[in-house]
């Protein structure tokens, strides 16, 4: 395939009404990309690490995962196909060019061309929002509403992006427009359990996948969860998993999807 992109996601197909959506998961790089980068992000660091893992619970369930090949150094999934920006704040585009902690993602002059560019679009974005598309039709068919959960991780203090220490649990629903509020009021009750902090709607309020197929007078909601990633790995590289603190949150996290898959809009 043109610029040596292929097989741009994994997907497995449930049987019930939920989609499970993990957009910051890759770590394949197209070969512009890779060339490029500065040294210090060949370790990838802003991915949302270990998140098949962390919710290789939701399979069993019933779910369906539909989950990133290619880095977000690439093209970010989790933007408008126009790089409209998310915030008013410091974020990332569709095609990043910084870290999160604002340093130059690319090497002077070495950044992917608009004809490269153009290819992960067409073969790393479209492909996975057309499956997106394509999936919460047939739920909603079958079942007459889909619910779409957008699984997202982070480190918990980047200053660039938030001031302070993020809540363990960052709930977005775009300020209430993607899904009823008794849902978003119900998921934050479940994240209270006095370990972990929680908001709704705070620093994140959703990215494009939740803001873009959240229409709950279609019948289809949608929820983005930001995660703090110390609640189930270690923050620097090589950004290990730490089995035991991830057992702890896992156990909120089937709380969180229970409830998804138990929600009646």
């Amino acid at each position: 395939m043109s610029h040596d992109i292929s097989h741009p996601y994994d997907f497995a197909q449930g049987d019930t009404p939920l989609l499970i959506s993990m957009p910051h998961v890759g770590t394949e790089l197209p070969q512009a990309v890779r060339e490029g980068l500065i040294p210090e992000a060949l370790d990838l660091r802003d991915t949302d690490w270990h998140l098949p893992r962390l919710y290789d619970f939701a399979r069993d369930m019933g779910a369906s995962l539909l989950a990133a090949r290619y880095s977000r150094f690439a093209i970010d999934l989790n933007r408008s196909s126009d790089d409209k920006p998310l915030y008013q704040t410091a974020t990332t585009g569709l095609y990043p060019d910084v870290l999160f902690e604002g340093t130059p993602l690319f090497q002077p002059g070495k950044a992917p061309d608009s004809t490269a560019r153009r290819a992960y679009l067409e073969h790393i974005w479209q492909p996975y929002h057309d499956r997106i598309a394509s999936e919460l039709a047939r739920l909603k068919a079958k079942f007459g509403y889909a619910v779409l959960f957008d699984a997202h991780s982070i480190k918990g203090e980047i200053p660039r992006l938030f001031e302070g220490l993020l809540p363990d649990f960052n709930i977005g629903t775009n300020s209430g427009a993607s899904c009823p509020e008794s849902l978003s009021t119900e998921l934050a009750a479940i994240c209270d359990t006095g370990n972990y902090r929680h908001v709704v709607n705070g620093r994140f309020k959703g990215g494009h996948i939740t803001r873009h197929y959240g229409q709950p007078d279609q019948s289809i909601c949608a929820v983005q969860l930001e995660l703090a990633q110390r609640t189930y790995m270690r923050e620097a590289a090589p950004f290990d998993y730490l089995p035991e603190k991830a057992d702890q949150v896992r156990a909120v996290l089937k709380r969180f999807v229970e409830h998804l898959l138990d929600f009646r809009p």
